[in-house]
Formats: structure tokens, sequence, C-alpha cells
């Protein structure tokens, strides 16, 4: 949204100059400079020995960093208006800073540890990471079909493994519970050796149960997760230039125009004094 408003408001106003000095580089970088320190004040919270040692400093430090932060997206607000509400990134960076301000005391106690969400408006900062995040969630779509292709393979590998394994194996095959717990563990390879071992030991021809899953689930399902997630980048990443410079272009023809009427009503009333 940013990046495609900068043309647009270039203007001598003194909302124009805010929207300038947002959008600079040198404002982004302060920016992100900013959420980084306060990222490593949160971290040094969590050390008992450091905040024994310097826990006022670091509360300060934290305190001033939620007053500029604030001061930013006030800025933000009022140099893009309704265009900031607009916006998905800006309502995100609002409601990261809005959660600070609630007073972490009593039931809401909990909400302090929350605090730390203000890092991940390091994502809403850095253009990069932007496009990773709006790639995952322009993928949703493809990955809920993967999604459910791999509940169906689970779902039938768990049910054949209760019924060829329950008796030997109860922990780890006893329930249909459990038969996907185990599963989800041979997915990700963790400790798969242990499982299918024992499995082997009851059943000879077990390794050709546990393989197939493994090479399904695991290098086949896993993969096309990320081919999707890559392809919806890459999509993205060849339509963002060609939409930025559209609007670019739009909005300065519509400014041209809009300096041309002016002019044509200029020489009008000019001509109408003369005559």
């Amino acid at each position: 949204m940013q990046e495609a408003i900068t043309e647009a408001d270039l203007d001598s106003s003194p909302r124009a100059a805010a929207a300038r000095l947002v959008l600079s580089s040198g404002f982004q970088r302060a920016v992100i400079g900013l959420i980084l320190l306060n990222a490593v004040t949160l971290g040094l919270e969590t050390s008992a020995s450091v905040t024994e040692a310097a826990g006022g400093a670091l509360h300060a430090l934290d305190q001033a960093l939620l007053w500029i932060f604030t001061a930013e997206l006030l800025l933000r607000i009022y140099a893009f208006r309704t265009r900031f509400f607009r916006d998905p990134w800006g309502l995100f960076d609002l409601v990261v800073v809005a959660i600070a301000w609630v007073p972490a005391s009593g039931p809401l106690a909990v909400l302090r540890a929350l605090r730390v969400l203000r890092v991940l408006r390091l994502i809403s900062v850095v253009p990069s990471l932007r496009r990773v995040v709006e790639a995952m969630l322009a993928a949703l779509p493809g990955m809920g079909s993967i999604v459910l292709l791999m509940s169906l393979i689970f779902y039938v590998f768990a049910v054949m493994a209760t019924k060829l394994f329950g008796e030997g194996m109860a922990e780890q095959f006893g329930t249909l519970g459990a038969s996907l717990f185990t599963l989800f563990q041979l997915m990700t390879l963790d400790d798969w050796a242990n499982i299918v071992k024992p499995a082997m030991e009851l059943q000879p021809y077990a390794l050709l149960f546990f393989m197939p899953f493994i090479v399904v689930s695991t290098f086949v399902v896993l993969n096309l997760f990320i081919g999707v997630i890559v392809d919806s980048i890459q999509t993205l990443r060849e339509q963002e230039p060609e939409g930025v410079q559209e609007q670019i272009a739009r909005d300065r023809e519509q400014r041209e125009q809009a300096e041309l009427l002016a002019e044509i009503r200029a020489l009008r009333e000019a001509l109408k004094a003369r005559s």
C-alpha cells in the first residue's frame, strides 16, 4: 500500500511531507533499528541476573521505545488517513502496539508476555519479509488441499497400524489417536528407528508398511507445501512490480490532468479579465 502511495502524495501539504518522511529509506531503517533494539531489551528481561542489575533501565528503555512506536503510528495515520486503516499491515502494527498499552496487571498480567509481539513489526517494515508472509497467505487455498490429502493418508495408515500393531505395541498403536501421534512422529523422522524395529519384530514385513508412509508423507507431501509456497512467492514477485508501476503511472496521469485543468481555468479567467 505505502509504496504505491509514494507518487500520489507528492505535493507541498504537511500531510504529504509526513508521507514522504514515513516512506523515506532513512526513516524505515531507523524503525528497523528500534525494533531490533526492542527485541534485545525484551530478551535481556528474561535473564534474572540482568534484570536484577539493570531492570529499571531496561523498563525505561522499553517504555521509551513504546512511545516512539506510538508516535510513528500516529504519524503514519496522519499521513495516510483512511488509507492506513485499509492496509492490513498498518492494522497489524496498530494491534501489536495497542496490546503493549494494555495494563499488564491482575487478570491481564499474561498480556505482559505479549509485548514481544512488537518484534513481529519487523515483518511489516521489511518488504522482503512482507512478501514471504503475503505469499504464505496467498498459498493457503492450495495448502488446504494438501492438508486434506495428508489427513486422508494419515487416517488410512493409522487405521491399518492400529489393526496390525495395536496388540503388540499398545503404547504406540493401541488406539487410533496413539497411532496418529506415532505416525506424525514418523513423518518428522524423530526416533523413527526405535518405532520401526520393534514393529518388525512383531511383523517381519512391517517395513513394507512404514517405508511407503515415510516416503509419501515426508518426501512427497511436505515438499508439496514447499512447492506451493515457492510458486506463490514467484507469482507475487512477478505481479507486484507491475502493479506498483501501474498505480504510480495512474496517479501521475491524474495529477497531470488536474494541473492541466487548473492551467486552463487560469487562462480562461485571464482572458475574461482582459475582455
